[in-house]
């Protein structure tokens, strides 16, 4: 079970990683095995997911605000409808469905075999060469405001459900895809962000109900780390925005790469239970 001093740990890794292209379910999962703590499971990590997506709440509440209140007014106002605002409500919905429906279709293997260590190592590397051919590839001119559609929103949606899988990175998936479709960096990321509420406000409630039942970690050690996941994660999000309007993902590409080498090796060597 988590303890106090682990739901710290894992408190800032996921705060720390959540909002960076490497995977923070990943890391709450391999740290957890380099340590010799049991896997906090599914649950714990989407449960604490909340306070990072707090987090990108209040750091986007104007653009959230301006969402949600000129699409809810565009459902009765025929003039409203062509808002940038208005639009991009309903690109959130649909961006969501795939996610939605994937997690629920593959919900017994999100919990089990998704977890596996040489699974987790071996997206750790493929979907880096992918965010690097994206980055290297893209026109890095496309704007939200501007060029979002609803077939835009859609392979944004797909692209966000592989995150489904430890490893592939929620914000790394959408950015890469983001990247193909020509999108600025820092629009790609601010979109990922905010398609990700739904998703992760969703999964993170319906996981509440397995704190503290059977093999999921307790209530206090669960909150504390989702408070501190809140913290550091609002100035991760702060940080990597600015990072990333005037550098490209190559450091994240090579320490997935390197990451995901050296948790295959030690599965390999035995030194790691994939599984355990």
């Amino acid at each position: 079970m988590i303890g106090w001093f682990e739901a710290v740990v894992l408190g800032l890794v996921q705060g720390l990683t959540e909002f960076l292209p490497i995977s923070s379910s990943a890391h709450i999962r391999v740290v957890s095995a380099l340590l010799g703590w049991q896997d906090p499971g599914a649950a714990f990590t989407a449960v604490i997911q909340l306070g990072t997506e707090a987090a990108v709440v209040i750091y986007f509440r104007k653009d959230i605000w301006e969402i949600i209140s000129t699409w809810t007014r565009s459902l009765w106002r025929p003039d409203l409808r062509s808002h940038h605002a208005a639009r991009m409500g309903w690109y959130v919905i649909a961006g969501t469905i795939p996610i939605v429906v994937l997690g629920l279709l593959f919900k017994d293997s999100i919990e089990t075999v998704f977890r596996d260590l040489r699974l987790i190592g071996t997206t750790l590397i493929v979907f880096g060469a992918i965010l690097w051919l994206a980055d290297r590839t893209a026109r890095n001119k496309l704007t939200l405001q501007k060029n979002l559609s609803l077939t835009h929103a859609l392979v944004y949606g797909f692209a966000q459900s592989l995150a489904l899988i430890p490893g592939v990175s929620r914000s790394g998936g959408t950015i890469s895809a983001g990247l193909v479709l020509d999108y600025r960096r820092e629009e790609a990321a601010r979109y990922s962000f905010l398609l990700a509420i739904p998703a992760v406000l969703g999964s993170g409630f319906l996981e509440l109900f397995k704190i503290g039942d059977g093999q999921a970690p307790d209530w206090g050690p669960t909150i504390l780390a989702t408070v501190i996941s809140f913290v550091v994660g609002y100035a991760a999000v702060a940080w990597f925005l600015k990072y990333i309007s005037s550098h490209r993902f190559t450091g994240f590409v090579v320490y997935r790469i390197i990451l995901g080498l050296i948790i295959i090796a030690l599965v390999s060597f035995g030194v790691l239970n994939p599984m355990a």
